[in-house]
């Protein structure tokens, strides 16, 4: 079966998609469409906080582009020395993160991620909650333009410390719409859609509708987690299935057991 994925492919050096190695396990030729397209801001002051962990109380991390944000500010100075010996005064501290993806990429910093079972950022307040009071430094969040206010509220409202940073601005991808429309054109309409993100949702719904016509309803829909689920709902989608954790092992399970 053809599934089409609505999300952005790994890095070149990283080996190859693992949710489209996941699916063709599962006996399923995915295809992978960019969806967004990232500026980086901020990079100067960003790597003024990296530097100064003592006035914070540990670091946030929900998106994989946050981390790549920092990785750009140590490569493009050349402290990776200087940092070798301040990351173990961040590691003394709590360093959160919003699935294993992001995780993972925490991880190839020196640092020692936490929360990496959460799938949202709610579940992620929840732990940060359970862990942290209002004595605490801030903590540090670099994040994005469009991130959702989910967590900053749950700490806000309970009493948490947060000093956020936009590190990069999200917008649709320039060639987003031309690639969905020769996707549909050379290899018909998919047997299932998966959305990574609600920004997702809010760039391909409506030229996904257009081009799949009176066969939009023969489409499975499956997203990524519960926040990407809600968008679709909102959006008069049915949700044929969401992934249990947002990896590729769970969403092509997923996928796997609502196709034919």
């Amino acid at each position: 079966m053809q599934v089409l994925l609505l999300k952005e492919p790994r890095e070149e050096d990283s080996g190859p998609d693992p949710y489209v190695k996941e699916l063709a396990a599962h006996g399923h030729r995915a295809t992978l469409i960019p969806v967004l397209s990232f500026k980086f801001v901020s990079l100067n002051t960003l790597s003024e906080k990296l530097f100064q962990p003592d006035k914070h109380g540990g670091l946030i991390f929900t998106s994989p582009r946050a981390v790549e944000a920092v990785k750009m500010c140590l490569e493009a100075e050349g402290r990776g020395e200087e940092w070798r010996l301040i990351k173990d005064k961040w590691n003394a501290k709590s360093v959160y993160v919003v699935g294993k993806a992001t995780g993972d990429l925490v991880q190839n910093l020196g640092l020692k991620p936490l929360g990496e079972d959460s799938g949202t950022a709610d579940v992620l307040s929840r732990l940060i909650l359970q862990r942290e009071d209002a004595n605490i430094l801030p903590l540090f969040f670099p994040c994005g333009s469009i991130k959702r206010e989910v967590l900053p509220t749950a700490l806000r409202e309970n009493g948490v410390p947060l000093e956020t940073l936009t590190v990069y601005q999200t917008a649709e991808h320039p060639d987003l719409q031309q690639n969905l429309s020769q996707y549909f054109t050379q290899q018909g309409t998919p047997s299932s859609i998966a959305f990574f993100s609600p920004s997702g949702v809010k760039f391909c719904l409506e030229t996904v509708r257009q081009l799949s016509g009176k066969r939009l309803t023969q489409i499975k829909f499956a997203a990524i987690g519960p926040t990407t689920a809600d968008a679709m709902t909102t959006e008069g989608l049915c949700v044929s299935c969401s992934a249990e954790k947002p990896t590729a092992a769970h969403l092509a399970a997923a996928i796997a057991k609502v196709l034919p």
